[in-house]
């Protein structure tokens, strides 16, 4: 992992739409560490704005979609956003293939062991698992650039093999027990799942699912492509703003012949997600670097330029200790609402102590990559 001490939000060429987008997403991500979504869910909340908003901010338990289920896919198409200008300059500036590809397998490598890391210890002993985004990002992030110089009619047709063949494994694995594509527990991943791993997740997550989410970050790679172009804005927006929503309708309406299931990534599921991320990334490149509304975004991009390390931080234990020194102070001031109250403020308490945490770092211009 490297600390750049010299890098600037504002550097010079930067896409500031992408560390909007990329900031917001994390910015999500970090809030659902503090505990706040599922406390929006308490039943004692049912039937306000407040629960509609908190089940939104969770995943569906299967066939359907919710806002919380466009999350990871959001994260997979970003990191593909960003490669042409990140690998692009490595080029650029004279770096050959092989060592961009060494680049690239080293920080797969990375993404692997710390994927694998944040779940590796179980009750007493080590576990294997590679059901966390960072570990199947691992996997995408290796195969898209292997075919990110490739045409784009070429890029595109890899992705709809890569959801073609899953959908036929799905569909036709002949093992007994596992030919029920769309049943918990009972199709093709899962069985993949018991080869590799010897056990199932407990929400039914497979990690056969980096095959068809590859798809999100190659169509990101393509995106990003568009935007690095010398098209004008409007044509940049344009074509990515077509073919997002190509891929809402078009994922919705497979919904009767293939569920939308993001547990298994179904085909239906990483068209529309990919679609409602094309769409979002027009949105973002429109208003953050076309109408430029720069300086108020500045709050989700100081989240974004130090995005996996705040991730890891969330998903290792950060969040409990700022909890246990804000927890005494909010319980104090805001007990007298009653014990949920004050529980919705301590979590908002440490989502903002999270973002001041990137808000340091960021100040010092320390910004953490791998």
């Amino acid at each position: 992992m490297a600390t750049n001490n010299v890098q600037s939000l504002a550097s010079e060429g930067r896409l500031t739409s992408l560390d909007f987008f990329r900031g917001v997403t994390m910015f999500m991500l970090i809030g659902e560490a503090t505990g706040l979504y599922e406390l929006l869910r308490d039943p004692a909340l049912h039937g306000t704005l407040l629960s509609a908003i908190g089940w939104q901010l969770d995943h569906h338990p299967w066939n359907g979609l919710r806002c919380w289920d466009l999350v990871q896919p959001f994260f997979m198409f970003i990191v593909g956003v960003a490669m042409p200008f990140s690998i692009g300059k490595r080029w650029q500036r004279g770096d050959s293939w092989s060592k961009t590809f060494r680049h690239v397998l080293q920080r797969s490598a990375l993404l692997l062991l710390f994927g694998w890391g944040l779940y590796c210890i179980g009750p007493g002993h080590l576990t294997f698992e590679l059901w966390n985004v960072l570990a199947q990002l691992s996997f995408t992030y290796l195969v898209a650039f292997l075919m990110m110089r490739k045409s784009t009619g070429v890029q595109l047709g890899f992705t709809f093999m890569l959801l073609i063949v899953t959908e036929l494994l799905y569909r036709l694995w002949p093992v007994a027990g596992f030919n029920q594509p769309f049943v918990p527990d009972h199709g093709f991943g899962a069985w993949v799942d018991l080869a590799i791993m010897h056990k199932l997740s407990d929400g039914h997550w497979v990690a056969f699912n980096a095959v068809p989410t590859t798809a999100h970050t190659m169509w990101g790679v393509l995106a990003g492509q568009v935007l690095q172009s010398s098209r004008t804005s409007m044509q940049k927006i344009r074509i990515l703003a077509i073919a997002g929503a190509i891929g809402v309708v078009t994922g919705y309406a497979l919904n009767p012949v293939t569920p939308i299931i993001k547990r298994i990534c179904t085909s239906s599921f990483v068209i529309v997600s990919g679609g409602w991320a094309l769409l979002a990334l027009a949105f973002c490149y429109w208003l953050i670097d076309v109408k430029g509304y720069k300086k108020w975004s500045t709050f989700f991009n100081i989240v974004g330029m130090n995005s996996i390390f705040i991730y890891l931080f969330a998903n290792t234990g950060g969040p409990g200790w700022l909890h246990r020194i804000a927890q005494p102070f909010t319980m104090g001031l805001f007990g007298w609402g009653g014990q949920l109250a004050a529980e919705i403020v301590t979590s908002l308490v440490v989502w903002g102590m999270l973002w001041y945490l990137c808000f340091w770092l960021y100040r010092n211009r320390i910004f953490i990559r791998i």
